[in-house]
């Protein structure tokens, strides 16, 4: 009789583990159990999680380039124009190539021409400058409001699909009947949000990293006009 417990002990402990091995879901088959539509939205979010990161980096990576300045320049550049050397400041400009040395650059060929004129010469480059920092940047606001929206779409479809099936079955209430609408309901609702999230992120952090190189840019200008207007 104690070998027979043990027996039953041992084949209720396989069937518990057959149970769990067959309630474990995979990604792919948690997206696939949702049906064409639930596919048709996670294919779209995925694609705007692939557009957002490499927007990300893209954004990362020319900000990063543009908010390098040698500490050294604006002490350059103040020599060149205190001795006359318009002409080695603006060589040394181009050869920086970064935002804050085009805007001195430009404000240097505005030289001879009143202050203020210099100052309005270099804001209109600035805006250029900033505009190019910003590029493609609005896109990401545009995925992280857009992405849990399209989510919610699919939670909507998934509801309607549910219940259709639910409407079709007779009355009897059963949840492989409704296992399909309920898995693209949640599948793509946490997707969205996945993807808002992740692009609501970075799109932030570009922010602030796009503002850090605006001051820079500003700080320098006024230093370079303080400069300009300091009596010889």
């Amino acid at each position: 009789m104690l070998n027979t417990l043990i027996q039953n002990a041992q084949v209720g402990e396989v069937v518990m583990e057959e149970e769990s091995v067959e309630k474990s879901l995979s990604i792919i088959e948690l997206i696939s159990s949702g049906g064409v539509a639930g596919q048709v939205i996670i294919a779209i979010l995925f694609l705007l999680l692939v557009v957002a990161t490499y927007i990300y980096f893209e954004r990362l990576f020319a900000i990063k380039a543009a908010s390098k300045v040698d500490a050294n320049f604006m002490n350059q550049i103040k020599d060149y124009v205190s001795n006359g050397k318009i002409d080695s400041a603006q060589v040394l400009c181009a050869q920086m190539n970064s935002p804050v040395s085009r805007l001195i650059g430009k404000g240097i060929t505005r030289i001879g021409k009143p202050l203020a004129d210099i100052n309005t010469a270099i804001e209109n480059a600035g805006r250029l400058e900033i505009y190019g920092l910003e590029k493609n940047v609005s896109i990401l606001a545009t995925i992280s409001g857009a992405a849990p929206m399209i989510g919610f779409l699919g939670t909507v479809i998934g509801m309607i699909l549910a219940i259709f099936e639910l409407a079709n079955s007779g009355g009897t209430i059963e949840m492989d009947v409704l296992a399909g609408g309920l898995y693209t309901a949640m599948t793509t609702t946490v997707a969205g949000l996945i993807v808002g999230i992740v692009a609501y992120m970075a799109y932030n952090h570009l922010v602030v990293k796009t503002d850090k190189v605006v001051y820079q840019m500003e700080a320098n200008s006024l230093e370079f006009l303080d400069h300009l207007n300091e009596p010889t």
